[in-house]
């Protein structure tokens, strides 16, 4: 049957060649392969990026595109078919191609973009990210760009400023991506404390340990790890870093709590004190007869 298949092909290629309408044979011809070629792609790839897009309305402008290139496509080598010759057919699809891959660099890398972000999903609307330099959470992601809400920039904190960022999806692939919850819902967040030599060890490990547990007693819940400490020494005092679990959008609040609670539970317990940057004068006592050259009363 498959030989059959393709003698068929062959007396109908030989037809094509041999015919004074070889022209429009040949453009029907090709615009029926592209018409069948298009309705088999399109297919599968409306099914998969209806079901990977994470709205509605991009997989609709993706398919509008699509349909847009594959008519402009068929027109122009329909319109070619019509000179009769394969060799310029051939000829003019892959110098189509080249211009079309010039001329629409960066669209077309930014619609491919778009279909990495789908495929292999780093990061998905809703979540906090770091791109180009740039932290913020995820607004939208679009055919061309996706939009951010900006962390930062006119604030110092991990708080959203409201302004909106577009970031050009062909630059994503030369950039790296940071998620804060690719893997995990929660960060862990550190609030460093700096305590004197003579404060209480165990009293000062309670109240950072206390004050983290008050603020994010739902994660806790939820995750089931408590709040811990790592301690280091420096010059003047004991450094002591506390660290807890948190999500990525509370977590400048969730640190302000943790330090006014910390302030606070410090002002009122006489065991710990803060280690600062100040000058102490030490005034030493001493028995002036055992000082070398003493004078002595006999």
């Amino acid at each position: 049957m498959f030989l059959e298949f393709m003698q068929r092909i062959e007396d109908l290629i030989t037809t094509v060649i041999n015919s004074p309408f070889r022209g429009i044979l040949l453009s029907i011809a090709t615009i029926a392969i592209l018409l069948i070629l298009k309705a088999i792609l399109g297919r599968f790839v409306r099914a998969y990026v209806y079901k990977n897009a994470q709205l509605e309305e991009n997989a609709k402008n993706f398919m509008a595109v699509w349909g847009y290139v594959w008519t402009a496509i068929i027109i122009i080598l329909g319109i070619i078919g019509l000179s009769g010759s394969f060799k310029t057919l051939g000829i003019s699809a892959g110098f189509l191609g080249m211009i079309l891959g010039w001329s629409l660099q960066a669209p077309v890398t930014g619609i491919a973009a778009w279909l990495m972000l789908i495929l292999k999903r780093p990061f998905k609307i809703g979540d906090r990210v770091i791109i180009a330099g740039i932290t913020g959470d995820v607004m939208d992601i679009t055919l061309t760009h996706v939009i951010l809400n900006q962390v930062g920039g006119t604030i110092s904190s991990e708080e959203r400023s409201g302004r909106g960022i577009l970031i050009p999806n062909a630059i994503l692939f030369a950039q790296t991506i940071t998620n804060y919850t690719l893997e995990e819902e929660y960060i862990l967040v550190e609030v460093p404390v700096r305590i004197t030599f003579e404060s209480n060890w165990e009293e000062a490990e309670r109240i950072l340990v206390d004050a983290a547990k008050v603020v994010t007693a739902d994660v806790i819940q939820e995750i089931g790890e408590d709040p811990f400490i790592r301690a280091e020494l420096f010059d003047a005092g004991v450094m002591m870093r506390l660290r807890y679990k948190t999500r990525p959008t509370n977590r400048a609040k969730s640190l302000s709590d943790i330090v006014k609670i910390i302030f606070h539970e410090f002002a009122k317990n006489d065991t710990v004190e803060f280690c600062y940057a100040h000058t102490e004068v030490i005034y030493s006592w001493k028995d002036q007869t055992t000082l070398p050259g003493a004078l002595r009363e006999d």
